[in-house]
């Protein structure tokens, strides 16, 4: 089976994750520099039988979009022209962050190790990722 890969968008990083084959577990793959994201894509999809992707999609405590929404239906017509076959998934991503911070304050990390912000992305992926594939 495929596995589904998960990004948590952001302007300056994207935090990634990617399910098992099996479609249960979700794992924080890596943080990565959003200008890098494409080429990581395509290295990661040709190395990887991927299905489909979840994409964060970004909102207020109201439901309302954030402005970051506009960049991210950018970053979805780029996916969907390079990978065509790959179904993109959006799903809300309210409180992924705060989720993912309040996990890594539990953690047994160093204070240095905790204030990553690039740890805080691929947490939030994973998060948002494992909510995807709870709903299967």
């Amino acid at each position: 089976m495929a596995q589904v890969l998960a990004l948590d968008f952001g302007i300056k990083r994207t935090g990634i994750a990617a399910s098992d084959s099996l479609k249960m577990i979700a794992s924080g793959l890596q943080t990565i520099e959003t200008p890098k994201l494409m080429d990581f894509l395509k290295d990661y999809i040709s190395k990887n039988d991927v299905d489909s992707m979840v994409v964060g999609q970004p909102r207020h405590v109201d439901g309302q979009l954030m402005a970051l929404e506009r960049n991210i239906l950018w970053l979805i017509e780029d996916l969907q022209k390079e990978f065509p076959g790959i179904e993109i998934i959006r799903i809300d991503e309210r409180f992924s962050s705060k989720m993912a911070t309040q996990a890594i304050s539990k953690s047994h990390l160093n204070k240095k190790q905790k204030q990553s912000k690039g740890l805080i992305d691929k947490v939030s992926a994973t998060l948002i990722l494992q909510d995807y594939l709870n709903r299967l």
